[in-house]
Protein backbone atom coordinates (compact mmCIF):
# COMPACT_ATOMS: atom_id res chain seq x y z
CA UNK A 1 0.00 0.00 0.00
CA UNK A 2 1.64 3.30 -1.05
CA UNK A 3 1.95 5.84 1.73
CA UNK A 4 3.73 9.14 2.34
CA UNK A 5 4.75 10.24 5.83
CA UNK A 6 4.93 13.93 6.72
CA UNK A 7 4.25 15.95 9.87
CA UNK A 8 3.05 12.93 11.77
CA UNK A 9 0.62 11.77 9.07
CA UNK A 10 1.02 8.51 7.18
CA UNK A 11 -0.99 9.44 4.09
CA UNK A 12 -2.39 6.61 2.02
CA UNK A 13 -2.80 7.23 -1.71
CA UNK A 14 -3.31 5.42 -5.00
CA UNK A 15 -2.17 6.30 -8.52
CA UNK A 16 -3.85 4.96 -11.66
CA UNK A 17 -3.04 5.49 -15.32
CA UNK A 18 -0.53 7.90 -16.79
CA UNK A 19 -0.45 11.35 -18.34
CA UNK A 20 -1.14 14.77 -16.89
CA UNK A 21 -1.88 14.53 -13.15
CA UNK A 22 -5.45 14.74 -11.92
CA UNK A 23 -5.97 14.62 -8.14
CA UNK A 24 -9.41 13.66 -6.80
CA UNK A 25 -10.13 15.01 -3.30
CA UNK A 26 -12.99 13.33 -1.43
CA UNK A 27 -15.64 14.90 0.75
CA UNK A 28 -16.78 14.50 4.33
CA UNK A 29 -16.40 10.95 5.69
CA UNK A 30 -15.21 9.74 2.26
CA UNK A 31 -11.84 8.50 1.06
CA UNK A 32 -10.11 7.38 -2.13
CA UNK A 33 -12.54 4.51 -2.70
CA UNK A 34 -15.48 6.89 -3.16
CA UNK A 35 -14.08 7.69 -6.63
CA UNK A 36 -14.08 4.11 -7.93
CA UNK A 37 -16.92 4.63 -10.47
CA UNK A 38 -14.71 7.20 -12.26
CA UNK A 39 -11.23 5.74 -12.01
CA UNK A 40 -11.24 3.36 -14.95
CA UNK A 41 -12.33 5.95 -17.50
CA UNK A 42 -10.32 8.90 -16.14
CA UNK A 43 -7.14 6.84 -15.85
CA UNK A 44 -7.25 6.15 -19.60
CA UNK A 45 -6.39 9.80 -20.10
CA UNK A 46 -4.67 11.00 -16.91
CA UNK A 47 -2.49 10.03 -14.00
CA UNK A 48 -5.29 9.84 -11.42
CA UNK A 49 -4.12 10.47 -7.85
CA UNK A 50 -6.41 9.39 -5.01
CA UNK A 51 -5.42 10.35 -1.45
CA UNK A 52 -7.21 9.29 1.70
CA UNK A 53 -7.71 12.62 3.47
CA UNK A 54 -6.40 12.83 7.03
CA UNK A 55 -8.98 11.27 9.32
CA UNK A 56 -10.24 8.78 6.75
CA UNK A 57 -9.53 5.42 5.17
CA UNK A 58 -6.03 4.03 5.49
CA UNK A 59 -4.38 7.34 6.41
CA UNK A 60 -3.05 7.22 9.98
CA UNK A 61 -3.60 8.28 12.70
CA UNK A 62 -7.27 9.18 12.45
CA UNK A 63 -7.17 11.47 15.49
CA UNK A 64 -4.66 13.89 13.93
CA UNK A 65 -5.37 17.65 13.92
CA UNK A 66 -7.62 18.40 10.96
CA UNK A 67 -8.55 21.54 9.06
CA UNK A 68 -9.15 22.39 5.41
CA UNK A 69 -5.72 24.01 5.40
CA UNK A 70 -4.12 20.84 6.81
CA UNK A 71 -5.72 18.66 4.13
CA UNK A 72 -4.72 21.11 1.39
CA UNK A 73 -1.13 21.07 2.64
CA UNK A 74 -1.22 17.26 2.62
CA UNK A 75 -2.32 17.30 -1.04
CA UNK A 76 0.50 19.64 -2.02
CA UNK A 77 3.00 17.54 -0.04
CA UNK A 78 1.80 14.48 -1.96
CA UNK A 79 2.51 16.27 -5.26
CA UNK A 80 6.02 17.00 -3.95
CA UNK A 81 6.46 13.38 -2.94
CA UNK A 82 5.42 12.23 -6.42
CA UNK A 83 7.74 14.76 -8.08
CA UNK A 84 4.91 16.74 -9.68
CA UNK A 85 4.99 20.50 -10.01
CA UNK A 86 1.24 20.89 -10.55
CA UNK A 87 -2.01 19.01 -11.09
CA UNK A 88 -5.65 19.53 -11.95
CA UNK A 89 -7.64 19.29 -8.72
CA UNK A 90 -11.14 17.82 -8.60
CA UNK A 91 -12.81 18.25 -5.23
CA UNK A 92 -16.24 17.06 -4.13
CA UNK A 93 -18.09 18.76 -1.25
CA UNK A 94 -15.51 19.19 1.53
CA UNK A 95 -12.94 18.20 -1.08
CA UNK A 96 -14.05 21.26 -3.03
CA UNK A 97 -13.15 23.40 -0.03
CA UNK A 98 -9.71 21.78 -0.05
CA UNK A 99 -9.27 22.34 -3.79
CA UNK A 100 -10.26 25.99 -3.40
CA UNK A 101 -7.78 26.47 -0.57
CA UNK A 102 -5.03 24.97 -2.75
CA UNK A 103 -5.96 27.28 -5.64
CA UNK A 104 -5.84 30.31 -3.34
CA UNK A 105 -2.62 29.50 -1.48
CA UNK A 106 -0.75 27.48 -4.14
CA UNK A 107 -1.93 29.04 -7.43
CA UNK A 108 1.09 27.90 -9.47
CA UNK A 109 0.41 24.29 -8.55
CA UNK A 110 -3.22 24.12 -9.67
CA UNK A 111 -3.44 23.63 -13.44
CA UNK A 112 -7.24 23.57 -13.54
CA UNK A 113 -9.99 23.29 -10.96
CA UNK A 114 -13.12 21.12 -10.88
CA UNK A 115 -15.58 21.88 -8.07
CA UNK A 116 -18.37 19.33 -7.61
CA UNK A 117 -21.29 19.65 -5.20
CA UNK A 118 -19.61 22.37 -3.18
CA UNK A 119 -19.35 26.07 -2.41
CA UNK A 120 -16.95 28.52 -0.77
CA UNK A 121 -18.44 28.01 2.71
CA UNK A 122 -20.94 25.81 4.54
CA UNK A 123 -24.46 27.03 5.29
CA UNK A 124 -25.71 27.39 8.85
CA UNK A 125 -28.28 24.67 8.12
CA UNK A 126 -25.58 22.26 6.97
CA UNK A 127 -23.40 23.01 9.98
CA UNK A 128 -26.29 22.15 12.33
CA UNK A 129 -27.12 19.03 10.32
CA UNK A 130 -23.52 17.79 10.39
CA UNK A 131 -23.35 18.38 14.15
CA UNK A 132 -26.47 16.24 14.50
CA UNK A 133 -24.72 13.50 12.54
CA UNK A 134 -21.82 13.74 15.00
CA UNK A 135 -24.22 13.44 17.93
CA UNK A 136 -25.91 10.40 16.39
CA UNK A 137 -22.55 8.69 15.94
CA UNK A 138 -21.47 9.42 19.51
CA UNK A 139 -24.79 8.16 20.87
CA UNK A 140 -24.09 4.70 19.48
CA UNK A 141 -26.79 4.89 16.81
CA UNK A 142 -27.16 1.75 14.70
CA UNK A 143 -24.61 2.07 11.87
CA UNK A 144 -26.99 1.15 9.07
CA UNK A 145 -29.58 3.60 10.37
CA UNK A 146 -26.91 6.32 10.56
CA UNK A 147 -25.88 5.79 6.93
CA UNK A 148 -29.51 5.62 5.81
CA UNK A 149 -30.08 9.03 7.44
CA UNK A 150 -27.08 10.46 5.57
CA UNK A 151 -28.24 8.91 2.29
CA UNK A 152 -31.52 10.85 2.51
CA UNK A 153 -29.46 14.02 2.12
CA UNK A 154 -26.90 13.00 -0.49
CA UNK A 155 -28.89 10.92 -2.99
CA UNK A 156 -31.80 11.81 -5.26
CA UNK A 157 -35.33 10.47 -5.05
CA UNK A 158 -34.59 8.21 -8.00
CA UNK A 159 -31.84 6.44 -6.03
CA UNK A 160 -34.33 5.22 -3.42
CA UNK A 161 -36.62 3.73 -6.04
CA UNK A 162 -34.03 1.01 -6.76
CA UNK A 163 -34.15 -1.07 -3.59
CA UNK A 164 -31.33 -3.37 -4.70
CA UNK A 165 -28.96 -0.45 -5.27
CA UNK A 166 -29.95 1.07 -1.93
CA UNK A 167 -29.35 -2.21 -0.11
CA UNK A 168 -25.97 -2.71 -1.80
CA UNK A 169 -24.88 0.84 -0.97
CA UNK A 170 -25.85 0.46 2.68
CA UNK A 171 -24.11 -2.90 2.94
CA UNK A 172 -20.92 -1.48 1.40
CA UNK A 173 -20.96 1.44 3.84
CA UNK A 174 -21.63 -0.71 6.90
CA UNK A 175 -19.07 -3.39 6.00
CA UNK A 176 -16.35 -1.02 4.76
CA UNK A 177 -13.05 -2.31 6.22
CA UNK A 178 -11.58 1.15 6.87
CA UNK A 179 -14.33 2.99 8.78
CA UNK A 180 -13.94 6.53 10.03
CA UNK A 181 -14.05 7.00 13.79
CA UNK A 182 -16.61 9.31 15.38
CA UNK A 183 -13.78 11.52 16.63
CA UNK A 184 -12.25 11.85 13.15
CA UNK A 185 -15.65 12.59 11.64
CA UNK A 186 -16.19 15.33 14.20
CA UNK A 187 -12.83 16.90 13.34
CA UNK A 188 -13.83 17.05 9.67
CA UNK A 189 -17.20 18.56 10.56
CA UNK A 190 -15.42 21.25 12.60
CA UNK A 191 -13.01 21.89 9.72
CA UNK A 192 -15.92 22.42 7.33
CA UNK A 193 -17.65 24.82 9.73
CA UNK A 194 -14.53 26.96 10.10
CA UNK A 195 -13.82 27.34 6.36
CA UNK A 196 -14.96 30.34 4.34
CA UNK A 197 -13.06 31.61 1.29
CA UNK A 198 -15.83 33.60 -0.38
CA UNK A 199 -13.91 36.87 -0.23
CA UNK A 200 -10.90 35.29 -1.96
CA UNK A 201 -12.61 33.69 -4.96
CA UNK A 202 -11.95 36.62 -7.28
CA UNK A 203 -8.21 36.04 -6.89
CA UNK A 204 -8.29 32.46 -8.24
CA UNK A 205 -6.61 32.30 -11.65
CA UNK A 206 -7.25 28.63 -12.48
CA UNK A 207 -9.81 27.84 -15.15
CA UNK A 208 -12.67 26.28 -13.21
CA UNK A 209 -15.51 23.85 -13.91
CA UNK A 210 -18.48 23.86 -11.51
CA UNK A 211 -20.53 20.63 -11.48
CA UNK A 212 -23.83 20.52 -9.57
CA UNK A 213 -26.52 17.92 -9.13
CA UNK A 214 -29.92 19.44 -9.86
CA UNK A 215 -31.41 17.78 -6.74
CA UNK A 216 -28.52 18.59 -4.37
CA UNK A 217 -30.03 19.42 -0.97
CA UNK A 218 -26.76 20.22 0.80
CA UNK A 219 -25.30 22.57 -1.82
CA UNK A 220 -28.24 23.62 -4.03
CA UNK A 221 -27.00 24.61 -7.50
CA UNK A 222 -28.96 27.87 -7.59
CA UNK A 223 -27.09 29.06 -4.48
CA UNK A 224 -23.63 27.60 -4.96
CA UNK A 225 -23.19 28.45 -8.62
CA UNK A 226 -23.95 32.08 -7.86
CA UNK A 227 -21.26 32.09 -5.15
CA UNK A 228 -18.59 30.24 -7.15
CA UNK A 229 -19.05 32.36 -10.26
CA UNK A 230 -16.99 35.00 -8.45
CA UNK A 231 -14.04 32.95 -9.77
CA UNK A 232 -13.05 34.83 -12.95
CA UNK A 233 -12.95 31.89 -15.38
CA UNK A 234 -15.79 29.43 -14.80
CA UNK A 235 -17.98 27.06 -16.77
CA UNK A 236 -21.03 25.29 -15.35
CA UNK A 237 -22.64 21.90 -15.73
CA UNK A 238 -25.81 20.85 -13.90
CA UNK A 239 -26.51 17.11 -13.98
CA UNK A 240 -30.16 16.08 -14.02
CA UNK A 241 -31.47 13.27 -11.77
CA UNK A 242 -28.51 13.59 -9.39
CA UNK A 243 -28.25 15.02 -5.91
CA UNK A 244 -25.19 15.74 -3.79
CA UNK A 245 -23.33 12.51 -4.52
CA UNK A 246 -23.18 13.33 -8.23
CA UNK A 247 -20.29 11.07 -9.21
CA UNK A 248 -21.90 8.06 -7.53
CA UNK A 249 -25.37 8.55 -9.02
CA UNK A 250 -24.36 9.35 -12.59
CA UNK A 251 -20.66 8.55 -13.04
CA UNK A 252 -20.88 8.59 -16.84
CA UNK A 253 -22.36 12.09 -17.05
CA UNK A 254 -19.92 13.29 -14.41
CA UNK A 255 -16.92 11.79 -16.21
CA UNK A 256 -18.06 13.22 -19.54
CA UNK A 257 -18.23 16.70 -18.00
CA UNK A 258 -14.71 16.39 -16.61
CA UNK A 259 -13.17 15.01 -19.81
CA UNK A 260 -14.84 17.65 -21.96
CA UNK A 261 -13.55 20.41 -19.67
CA UNK A 262 -10.04 18.98 -19.71
CA UNK A 263 -10.03 18.54 -23.49
CA UNK A 264 -10.60 14.80 -23.83
CA UNK A 265 -14.35 14.66 -24.30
Amino acid sequence: MPTMTLNGVELYYECHGKGQPLMLIAGLASDSQSWQPLVEELSRHYLVILPDNRGTGRTKPQDIDTSIRHIADDCMALLDFLGLSSATLLGHSMGGFVALDCAIRYPARVAKLVLAGTSAFNSDRNNLLFRDWVSYLKSGMNTELWFRNVFYWIFSRRFFEDRETLTDALRFAVDYPYPQSAAAFEKQVDAIREFNCREKLAGINAETLIISGKEDLLFPPEDCIEVLQAIPSTSIRVIEDAAHSIHMEDPQAFTDCVLHFLGNG
